[in-house]
């Protein structure tokens, strides 16, 4: 399998499988039993007959981290030695994909690695990130209506206290200490020159990214960034970014970068304007690291004749009227 602009987030997690970065992953005697059991408990299934395989190995592994599940030391041990090198990867794949003009594999490749960083499925709810929320605390959010860690940081000091009854002191102080670090941006951009925009000119987009804080850390002059707070991951990890512009419509992407924040960053992405007309695409903020804070906005351009199609209309018309002169002339022979 290889990467296409089809590629889905399931079909990359078999092509990141297979790289050869995971040949060495040990495979040892007798480890198939455990592999096929490990197997039949995974939602995405791969090929039995490869069982014994490292690609095979090493997407179970991964598979397993999503899930969350504890496994014996040694399979524990190959799954730290994966994880070590798969956000590597994971950047590579979306450089190349990127290359490529792919909008759709390049999403599900930071997806990924929001998944690899926090050892969830992306359609697992993002409070689950939170230290000490299981499944069915998360339910019991769920049904007072916190679907997010914005949602949690948002209630009433009282309502939260209430749903976070059962913790003691030092796992509130963990639940805190992982929303303060949660990150919260201020996502804004603006078309420069908007007013004249011409096809195959040019579109810059001027992107303002603002990391919000709390009064304290205003006043600072500093936001709590510090190491991403991920207890699965076996490696510290500092926050990492995207910014893309794409074509949902065309499936496209138009541009990209990828940047660390602080506090307060502009960044520019530049890509060269359509046929005239209506243009419709998308910003998209993506971390690498945290579920959840993902944003994209709407970006509507009015997009201007180049002077090169003017003058290929003109030409055109010019060739069209040399044509209707020549049959005239026909005719008037014709008719003497």
């Amino acid at each position: 399998m290889s990467l296409t602009a089809s590629t889905k987030l399931r079909g990359l997690l078999e092509i990141i499988s297979a790289a050869n970065e995971f040949d060495n992953v040990p495979i040892r005697h007798h480890e198939d039993v455990l592999l096929r059991r490990l197997q039949d408990r995974l939602p995405v299934k791969v090929s039995s007959n490869k069982i014994n395989s490292p690609q095979v190995k090493t997407n179970l592994l991964l598979q397993a981290h999503f899930s969350r599940f504890q496994l014996p030391p040694d399979l524990q041990s190959d799954q730290h030695l994966v994880l070590s090198r798969v956000i590597s990867l994971l950047q590579a794949a979306v450089d190349v994909i990127s290359s490529n003009g792919w909008l759709a594999p390049a999403l599900a490749a930071m997806e990924l690695a929001q998944m690899c960083v926090q050892g969830l499925w992306d359609s697992d709810s993002p409070l689950r990130q939170i230290p000490y929320f299981t499944p069915d605390l998360v339910k019991t959010c769920a049904a007072d209506g916190v679907d997010s860690v914005f949602a949690l940081m948002g209630l009433e000091d009282e309502d939260r206290a209430r749903l976070l009854a059962g913790f003691d002191a030092q796992q509130v102080r963990e639940v805190a200490r992982f929303c303060n670090r949660y990150p919260s941006i201020d996502l804004s951009f603006e078309v420069v020159d908007s007013d004249s925009l011409v096809a195959g000119a040019p579109v810059v987009l001027k992107v303002t990214l603002e990391r919000e804080s709390d009064e304290d850390e205003a006043a600072a002059g500093a936001a709590d960034v510090g190491p991403v707070i991920a207890p699965y991951f076996p490696l510290k990890k500092d926050e990492g970014w995207w910014i893309v512009a794409g074509n949902p419509e065309t499936k496209s992407l138009l541009a990209i970068k990828r940047f660390t924040l602080q506090t307060r960053l502009n960044v520019k992405l530049e890509f060269v304007a359509p046929k005239a007309g209506k243009f419709a695409c998308k910003l998209y903020l993506m971390s690498d690291s945290y579920l959840g804070v993902d944003q994209e906005l709407d970006v509507d351009l009015d997009v201007a004749e180049g002077e090169e199609s003017s003058d290929e209309e003109e030409e055109g018309e010019a060739e069209a009227g040399e044509e209707e002169d020549g049959a005239a002339d026909e005719d008037t022979q014709m008719a003497e």
